[in-house]
């Protein structure tokens, strides 16, 4: 086999528009979003992007969905139902809101919120789904919104997404993205809530901003609220990725594209396809399901090592959230804890690589796979 690429670095090199952007920040002397100006037109060139009528920066994207759930009127006592299969953070902000995360099992073709399985474990302290946009394709939000209940689009990993021509941030009641070190737009941390309902941005506005409302006086603090937001300097960095995000997507999906092509010479390992109705799938994420059985019943940890030792740093993904001891999960969810052993995923770096890269991963699975199967 050849050499392993050089996988890129996220985020990439900043640009000249990024230093300019920081350095007028630095030099205006107003840093915080309550003085300066960056924040506001970037949550607002954001929440453009995603089809919503307002958006809200804050510190990071746990407490963009933990302001969501509270400006919905989540609090203690309340149940959000969650899906088994996400990163941590969903649930943990709904614990942070003072209510209860429930654990509904995921479909086994897309590893998105089972609509099916979510029917049974709504009940009168349910007061909102949050629909997870797994790896960068937005889940089945409409069929979700059958349980007649408020729906929190948990898009961290969909910037740039859309279903049915739909943006991610336009398809539940209220959306909310992240801008950590890993995700597709990043100022290092950061997150944003996007909403169409004036109140509704009123309400998080006051949250994330002390208490305080939109054009009320600084020590006026009518409603409870906390400090949670974001710093001109994020939002500096964050403004110029917007043009840059279409052709980041554009570079992924052909990588996608290719490793499809390639992984179908290997038996065993398949590239899980965009969901049904996905108009815009950014691949933050590219999840292979992974059939023992095809590699001489070795375990998923062993095919990580085996991929590792030829270059290619994959990853096991989430365990499933119906294990952790603050998160209910009334009934078992099997397809979100069988995932921990049959699913392995694409970072972003990777995907970024591009075509050939892709075709190196092929190569190196089939070698794994010959290294451990019968001749």
């Amino acid at each position: 086999m050849n050499r392993p690429p050089r996988w890129p670095a996220w985020p990439p090199p900043p640009t000249d528009e990024q230093r300019r952007a920081l350095l007028a920040v630095l030099d205006s002397g107003r840093w915080g979003a309550t003085s300066g100006t960056a924040t506001e037109e970037f949550a607002a060139a954001f929440a453009r992007r995603t089809g919503a009528a307002h958006g809200v920066c804050t510190a990071n994207g746990t407490v963009a969905l933990f302001l969501a759930l509270r400006a919905l009127g989540v609090g203690p006592g309340d149940e959000v139902i969650v899906p088994a299969y996400t990163f941590v953070a969903s649930a943990t902000a709904v614990v942070l809101a003072g209510a209860v995360p429930v654990a509904a099992d995921v479909t086994e073709d897309t590893l998105h919120l089972d609509p099916a399985a979510v029917r049974p474990l709504v009940g009168p302290r349910t007061k909102a789904v949050m629909a997870v946009h797994l790896a960068g394709a937005p889940a089945d939000v409409e069929a979700l919104r059958g349980a007649g209940l408020p729906v929190v689009e948990d898009a961290a990993q969909a910037h740039g997404a859309a279903r049915h021509g739909r943006p991610a941030g336009s398809l539940g009641d209220v959306a909310c993205f992240s801008f950590q070190s890993s995700k597709a737009m990043t100022a290092g941390e950061g997150g944003i809530v996007v909403m169409g309902d004036h109140a509704l941005y009123e309400r998080v506005w006051s949250l994330h901003n002390v208490g305080r409302r939109p054009g009320g006086g600084w020590y006026d603090h009518p409603e409870l609220g906390w400090n949670l937001r974001m710093t001109e300097f994020q939002a500096a960095l964050l403004r110029p990725q917007l043009a840059l995000l279409d052709g980041w997507i554009d570079r992924r999906a052909r990588a996608a594209a290719a490793l499809a092509e390639a992984l179908g010479a290997v038996p065993g390992l398949d590239l899980l396809p965009a969901p049904s109705g996905t108009t815009r799938h950014t691949w933050h994420l590219a999840m292979l399901r992974y059939d023992s059985g095809a590699f001489g019943g070795r375990p998923v940890s062993a095919f990580l090592a085996a991929m590792a030792a030829e270059g290619v740093p994959l990853d096991a993904g989430y365990r499933s959230l119906s294990q952790l001891p603050y998160v209910r999960a009334p009934v078992p969810c099997p397809v979100a804890q069988a995932a921990r052993e049959s699913v392995v995923w694409v970072r972003q770096p990777l995907l970024m690589a591009g075509e050939a890269a892709m075709a190196y991963i092929g190569r190196a699975a089939l070698a794994v796979r010959r290294a451990v199967t019968p001749r």
